[in-house]
Parts: structure tokens; sequence; C-alpha cells
């Protein structure tokens, strides 16, 4: 029997090239050796984006976005957590064995704290308690569908120590394995895919250069990349490139080895390495483009498929919350 992985999105913005293949690909991956559950966060996103039109379209983005990837719906679940009622019911239960304290440490109500000091704020301005429960309800996100594994960045190792901890919790109070204690899994060889100005790629640096923008928004960026100044007939370091290791991401062996070859031997010019880097991307993307615009596009679709995968996720939601139930006395 495989084990039980489980993947949240939360939907804040255009999908990127930096997110294709630091979460997208890797948790696809995953897919093929787990039993993956694959949700939108949407009640997460309510901390920050409160405009209903924009998260409406940031839904429907990732939505899109992820089946157009290859998520594919007959192998995984792919629901809304919104769909999913048990999420909250578990979260208001979770709720009784999680200590404040736990909470005070999440890295995200700190760094919301540390701002309001380093502006002269009250120490508590802005912060809702969507912030500070955020780890109880993405405990609860985890915690009901049995999951064993999460894949998660580095940074967010801290979220799933606190789902076990709660989880533990229960379990030690009652002296049985009431909730599976989850594990977090760590890609550490997942590709830091550069930006247009050669930083880590990310919304925050507005350095993206999104997955699903037409072809030639996409030439346009992509001639857009910061580059030094070393002149065409100058041997150049693909090592040292930007241009290049995007180039590396998108291009077979073959391709990487010629391309290197003419970087070192000097008479390629930026200009062209940013058409040769054009050339890959849009053979990957092209067709995942037309996909994205196509389940965009069909929300009746778009509705259907959501709707299919929370009818097979709430049957085990719903198994899980009936044995806390019983085992609490509530049932």
């Amino acid at each position: 029997m495989k084990k039980v992985s489980l993947t949240g999105i939360k939907p804040t913005g255009s999908l990127h090239i930096g997110n294709y293949f630091g979460a997208i690909k890797p948790a696809l991956d995953l897919s093929q050796t787990y039993d993956a559950r694959y949700f939108i966060a949407d009640y997460h996103a309510l901390n920050s984006l409160k405009d209903p039109a924009e998260l409406d379209i940031c839904i429907r983005e990732v939505a899109a976005g992820w089946l157009a990837a290859g998520l594919d719906t007959e192998k995984v679940f792919f629901y809304r957590q919104s769909s999913i009622p048990e999420v909250f019911e578990l979260t208001t239960m979770l709720m009784a064995f999680t200590a404040k304290g736990l909470m005070n440490r999440a890295h995200a109500y700190k760094a919301a704290l540390q701002e309001n000091q380093a502006k002269g704020d009250d120490h508590d301005a802005g912060i809702n308690m969507g912030l500070f429960t955020y780890p109880v309800l993405m405990a609860a996100d985890i915690l009901l569908f049995n999951s064993d594994a999460v894949p998660v960045g580095r940074d967010q190792v801290q979220h799933i120590e606190m789902a076990q901890d709660i989880a533990q919790a229960v379990n030690a109070n009652y002296k049985e394995e009431v909730l599976k204690v989850p594990q977090a899994v760590v890609t550490e060889s997942v590709a830091v895919v550069p930006g247009l100005d050669g930083r880590k790629m990310s919304k925050s640096y507005n350095n993206t250069i999104p997955l699903f923008i037409p072809e030639e928004q996409l030439h346009k960026l992509i001639m857009r990349i910061v580059t030094n100044s070393q002149a065409v007939e100058e041997p150049k370091d693909p090592d040292t490139s930007q241009i290049f290791l995007l180039y590396k991401l998108f291009a077979s062996q073959q391709e990487q080895d010629d391309l290197a070859k003419r970087y070192r031997a000097g008479g390629m010019g930026w200009g062209e390495a940013k058409k040769e880097l054009f050339r890959v991307v849009n053979r990957e993307l092209s067709p995942m483009r037309e996909k994205f615009n196509a389940y965009f596009n069909d929300r009746k679709e778009l509705a259907r498929i959501l709707e299919a995968g929370a009818d097979k996720a709430r049957a085990i939601a719903a198994d899980t919350l009936k044995r806390f139930r019983k085992i609490a006395g509530i049932d």
C-alpha cells in the first residue's frame, strides 16, 4: 500500500517558472510513488487577499496551472480547501490541544511582530487571528488525510513540526494513535531558479517569468534578463550565466553541451544567447499555455474537476473526523 503525500497550494498570484521547477514538478514527481492529495488553500489565502474578484482569479489560475502542468486527477485528489467542511471541524478540535506558546513561535507571526516593533507600532497591529492560528489550520489540512509525507521547502519545515506536535498531543491524551504523525519531505536538489535580475526568482523581487504569458510577452521578458558587459567576441562562462542556468532547466543534455561550447569559444553575444533561451523555454511552455488557457476559461469544467476531487477527499476526511469524535466522546 502506497504512503500518502499531501501538498497545499496557496492562491496568491500567478505561477512562474520558479514555482514550476521549485514546487510543481517535484510534487508531481512525488505522486508517482505516493497516493497524492493536492488542495488549493483558499482559506489560507484570505489572511492576505481580501478582494473577492482577485481571489477568484488566483484560484482559477492555480487550478488551471497545475492541471496544465500535468496533474492527473484520475490518479490524485485535487480539491479546494473550502470544499471540505471537515477541515474546519478538525481545526476547532485541534485548538483544544494546541498550546498558545507554540503559536507564539510560528515564523509568520514572529515576523509580523518584529515588523511592527521596527516601525514602532503596537505589537499586534494588523495581525488577525487567521495569521496567528495559521499553523493549526495547516495541521488540520495535513492530519485529516492521514498524510505520511508533506513536501516543503526548508523554510516551511516548522509547519510540519507543529502538525507533529499537535498530533502527538492528541495521541498522548487518548493513549492511542488517533491521528497519524506526518513527516516533512525536503528536496535538497530542487534548483534555485534565477530571475530576470540574477537573484532567486520571486514575486517579492518582481523578477519573475510567469508560466503562461503569451509568446510575445515571454520573448520580451527573456530579452530583459540582466547580463554583464562582455563583448560578443569574448569567451563567456556558462556556469556563471543566469541565462545558461535557465537554459539548463529546459534544454536537453546535448543542447546544453553544444551551447556551453559556444559560450566558451566566444563569438556569441548575450542577445543571441537569450534568443536560444527563448526557443527552448517556449518549446516546453507552449503546450502548457494552450491547456492553461482552455482550463482557465472553462469555469464549469474547472468546478467539475475540483468538486469531483472534493467528493473523494471528503470520504477520507469523514472517516478521520468520525474516529476522533468517537474517541473524544462527542460522537
